[in-house]
């Protein structure tokens, strides 16, 4: 019989046994029960039908999985055999890895012959810093007179006060002592005179501001807002920055932000405003074009490009995502072409004449010109001289964009405080702006402007002449001056970053477990009602406060590590608390969930290094997986003896687990703490549950350590652990660890991974070093510092002896070594050109990301035998697709009732690009598909969604598909582009 007549048959028996067996399976079950519920009192009967559906769902759940086994050994059987129909078959592998449904090769993925790669740009550069003049790091400009004769020069001049929450003060301090009141001068300032406008960018600060302030001038605001004088840009609850935060943080923090505003001013912001993140990335693009907005401004890109892109005259353009082909994603981009956002270099390409009209810098106040030219106030005597001088300024910068319409903007950080400010500045712009409208023959019409009001100018006149072009790719890395590239701050206070992304993480599970104890509360009632004693405005504030904290910390000098050190101590003084927050919310949504909707687990349930004091009854532990795939993961929990098993709270059945020592000091192992380590598979968004109780003594099996170490071995303590020391021979030789899918050896010396050999026999020899660089030397030179890196001589490798480093180390042996190495190793190198590594994941390195930031979180019960059965929980049957990742299910607030939950949630699907020049061994458990086009009731079965409707990625009802779109009937079909996230206003029936 040929080899693929026989795989075929070998897969329709193993499909034949294991429907056979699951029917049998739940023929004895259902008898079972019905034979058990003749002996059973009548109020048993609901909780034994329940019973009875769990083990049908779990049941349903074994057979998805077993459907998706036989439909892999089908997958598997068909590349086979077109492999041996074509002779490519070799030895068991391929010299280029097979096609696999569903993926799309990078270069399917864009289409690169139109518009500006901002790569091809970087090779053209020479990235030298000539003197240009008046412009230092530009050119000198000239223009005739009569550019403007056919088409007015129409410039917008932009007020705006940067405001960071957090930097060189605490944000509460910068409140208290500057943004309250700019602010407060802001509402008594514009409503003096309706030409004056402004913007403001910070929610985060305004919020605070709103909360202080009466209904009266609450409603003087909303009156503002609605005349176009003041503008709410981006809408993000901080400015963001673009390199170290996660694009689920990002999101949120912008979600956030509209979802304030939309509550509080119903108004939806149509402009983005970056001025001072370090460096600018299309996902941020991305998502405010997702979010609805339609034009943004930046400012923080390396001199050079800037330059570059001013010759050009392609300072505007539509910014496109690399790996879109079509103009969906296109956003009309504004870079602000010199040196800052300050005054002194936003009218023009001398910053010794703009700083001349900055009026805040008078004579007689605290701040001046360093160029030693001060502003003058404008007078009948001197208007048609200053009016000229700026007027030569605004044409030269007008020289650099390809339409006759120019954007200055009046601002920088923290300005505005004092209303004298405010009065000398729009008092002496308005003279200006009088004299040129007395002036036709200037050809300038000059006012204070929006962002909109600016763009909307810009779409008037492009559309009657030339289009703007496109530009794909990322404006990283930032240089101000010389070569001071700020790549230190991708590094910088690393503690913080790892806190962030914990913080996202936890908050982003508890936003699952929310809505779905909401949901399971309702089903529950079957009324849509919520338990009467249950809080949930409290727990919804306290998840809000959970969502604004980490919101704050995506400031651009927050988790970037550039604040000063008071100011990063407030930052993680004010994360543990909504950390804590969000965590106790996800034990009481897991007591409800899983113990009964009549029962709250104490709340001295706590997270992972809460000791579990084992009696001779159990304790429960419970494991809840916050990822859409089905996960096999080591779970751990610190126990206070060496003899403790595991068991399976549904079926008793025990868990393969271990005893490792906690150790107290690196040669001391503890004597009344231990961690227990057992194997866990977790169905996708499960809760499971297991028992832990003592064992008979020396049953339970214990890590062994091998102790190696250069020079006089230390006294190691460890009573109740084996340990030994290697021979000299094995001493010297290299540490070797494998399981059955990968083998690594390792440096006897340092640990550091030296060679690797895959399943399939290949071999990889790896070198690590770490090298150590130091900073720039002589008078006043820059040095390294939070911002920039700027080394000084190449970096020596570092010897670990040199720091008197102790090279001790241990290693435990045991059941669980095969589990503990990643279940796969992706060989894929991909294409190389130029040094850049290949432009999309394998979807194997985006479930194995998703598995590291979204870890199992392991509860606790408390030691209380009266607590209720605990049972696990299943929202779902099946993993969804490798490619597709729950990004969030996030309670919408209620659009009568403030501070309270609505019944809808912010469904949040991104369906990920990949790469698959090659194939991950072993094959993946999940499924994938060629189609957009996906089923949502099939994909998230049983949930079932009562509504469901398009929105935009911050969920604002303005952007909500129509009524007529809305999808109340099943099979609900939505399409679910590659690389694209899609939001959906839903409601959980």
């Amino acid at each position: 019989m040929k080899r693929s007549q026989l795989l075929a048959v070998l897969v329709g028996g193993i499909f034949c046994v294991a429907v056979i067996s699951l029917y049998l399976m739940l023929e004895l079950m259902q008898g079972a029960e019905l034979q058990h519920r003749v002996d059973t009192p009548t109020g048993q009967v609901g909780n034994d039908l329940s019973l009875l559906q769990q083990k049908i769902d779990r049941l349903e759940l074994l057979l998805n999985n077993n459907n998706r086994m036989v439909a892999m050994l089908r997958d598997t059987l068909m590349q086979r055999k077109a492999s041996w129909d074509t002779g490519q078959m070799a030895n068991g592998s391929s010299g280029s890895a097979l096609r696999l449904p569903g993926c799309r090769l990078a270069e399917e993925m864009k289409d690169g012959t139109d518009g500006v790669q901002l790569l091809d740009v970087y090779d053209l550069l020479p990235f030298d810093n000539p003197d240009g003049g008046a412009w230092k790091q530009g050119f000198e400009i000239r223009y005739h007179g009569n550019e403007w004769d056919e088409q007015p020069l129409e410039v917008f001049l932009v007020p705006h006060s940067h405001n960071d929450p957090g930097w060189l003060k605490t944000f509460d301090r910068y409140y208290e002592d500057q943004t309250k009141h700019i602010l407060d001068n802001m509402l008594i300032k514009l409503s003096e005179d309706s030409r004056r406008k402004m913007i403001w960018a910070e929610i985060s600060y305004f919020s605070k501001w709103w909360n202080d302030i009466n209904e009266e001038k609450r409603e003087a605001v909303r009156r503002l807002v609605g005349a176009g004088q003041l503008e709410m840009v981006t809408g993000g609850w901080v400015m963001a920055d673009e390199a170290n935060s996660h694009y689920f943080a990002l999101l949120d923090q912008l979600m956030e932000g509209h979802q304030w505003l939309q509550r509080h001013l119903g108004v939806t912001p149509s402009s983005g405003w970056a001025v001072d993140p370090f460096g600018h990335s299309p996902s941020m693009a991305y998502l405010l074009k997702g979010a609805g907005l339609s034009n943004m401004v930046i400012q923080r890109v390396h001199y050079a490009v800037k330059k570059h892109f001013a010759q050009q005259r392609t300072l505007e353009f539509l910014w496109r995502q690399s790996w879109d082909s079509s103009p969906r994603s296109d956003i009309t981009c504004h870079m602000m072409p010199f040196y800052s956002y300050d005054v002194p270099h936003t009218c023009g390409p001398n910053p010794a004449v703009c700083c001349q009209f900055d009026f805040h810098r008078l004579p007689g106040g605290r701040v001046f010109c360093p160029w030693r030219i001060p502003p003058q106030p404008i007078t009948e005597q001197n208007v048609q001289e200053r009016a000229l001088l700026l007027l030569d300024q605004y044409r030269q910068k007008s020289r650099l964009f390809l339409s006759p319409v120019l954007m200055v903007q009046l601002g920088d950080d923290f300005r505005f405080v004092e209303a004298s400010e405010w009065d000398a500045q729009f008092t002496n712009y308005q003279k200006l702006f009088d004299y040129f409208d007395q002036h036709p023959e200037l050809h300038v019409k000059a006012r204070f402007g929006t962002l909109s009001d600016y763009f909307s100018a810009l779409t008037r006149r492009v559309a009657s002449g030339p289009s703007l072009p496109t530009v794909r790719g990322d404006f990283f890395t930032y240089a101000d001056r010389d070569d001071h590239y700020w790549s230190g701050y991708f590094t910088s206070r690393p503690f913080y970053k790892r806190l962030d992304r914990r913080l996202e993480a936890t908050l982003r599970a508890t936003e699952i477990l929310f809505s779905l104890t909401l949901a399971e509360m309702r089903r529950f009632h079957g009324d849509g009602r919520l338990a009467a004693d249950f809080p949930a405005r409290e727990h919804f504030g306290r998840l809000t406060a959970g969502r604004r904290s980490l919101a704050l910390f995506q400031h651009h000098d927050a988790v970037t590590g550039t604040a000063r050190d008071p100011v990063v101590v407030d930052y993680g003084n004010r994360t543990p608390s909504p950390l804590a927050t969000v965590t106790d919310y996800q034990v009481q949504s897991v007591s409800l969930i899983v113990g009964g909707l009549c029962h709250m687990l104490s709340q001295s349930i706590v997270l992972k290094v809460v000791m579990c004091t084992l009696m001779y009854f159990f304790r429960s532990v419970m494991v809840f997986n916050p990822t859409e795939q089905l996960q096999t993961s080591v779970v751990s929990v610190l126990v206070d003896s060496p003899d403790a098993r595991v068991v399976a709270a549904e079926t008793g059945r025990p868990m393969a687990a271990q005893i490792s020592a906690v150790w107290a000091k690196p040669s001391r192992a503890a004597t009344d703490s231990f961690q227990l380590d057992f194997v866990a598979e977790l169905p996708p968004l499960a809760l499971g549950v297991y028992h832990v109780t003592r064992s008979s003594v020396g049953s339970a099996p214990r890590a062994r350590y091998t102790f190696r170490r250069r020079g006089n071995p230390p006294s190691v303590r460890a009573e109740h652990f084996q340990v030994s020391r290697p021979d000299a021979v094995e001493a010297e030789a290299p540490l070797s660890l494998s399981n059955k899918h990968i083998q690594i050896w390792s440096s006897p010396e340092t640990g550091f991974l030296q060679k690797l050999r895959l399943r399939s026999g290949l071999v990889r020899k790896v070198q690590v070093q770490f090298l150590w660089y130091g900073t720039r030397t002589g008078v006043n030179r820059d040095k390294s510092g939070a911002y920039l890196f700027l080394p000084g001589e190449e970096g020596a490798q570092i010897s670990f002896d040199r720091f008197n480093i102790p090279h001790l180390r241990w290693f435990a042996e045991g059941i669980l070594t095969a589990t503990l190495a990643a279940p796969g190793l992706d060989p894929h190198s991909g294409p190389e050109v130029g040094g850049a590594s290949v432009e999309h994941l394998s979807l194997l390195a985006h479930l194995t990301s998703l598995s590291l930031l979204h870890p199992p979180i392991t509860m606790v019960a408390p030691s209380d035998s009266r607590l209720p059965e605990l049972r696990p929980f299943l929202p779902l049957r099946s993993s969804l697709p490798c490619d597709v990742h729950l990004l969030n299910l996030r309670t919408l607030e209620d659009a009568q009732e403030a501070d309270n939950p609505s019944q809808e949630v912010a469904l949040l699907l991104h369906r990920k690009g990949f790469d698959c020049s090659s194939a991950p061994e072993p094959q993946l458990q999940c499924t994938w598909s060629d189609h957009e086009e996906v089923n949502l009731d099939s994909l998230f079965s049983p949930l079932r969604f009562r509504s469901l409707r398009r929105s935009g990625l911050t969920l604002l009802r303005d952007h909500d598909e129509p009524e007529s779109a809305r999808q109340q009937t099943t099979p609900r079909i939505t399409r679910l582009r590659p690389m694209e996230i899609s939001a959906f206003r839903a409601e959980i029936n």
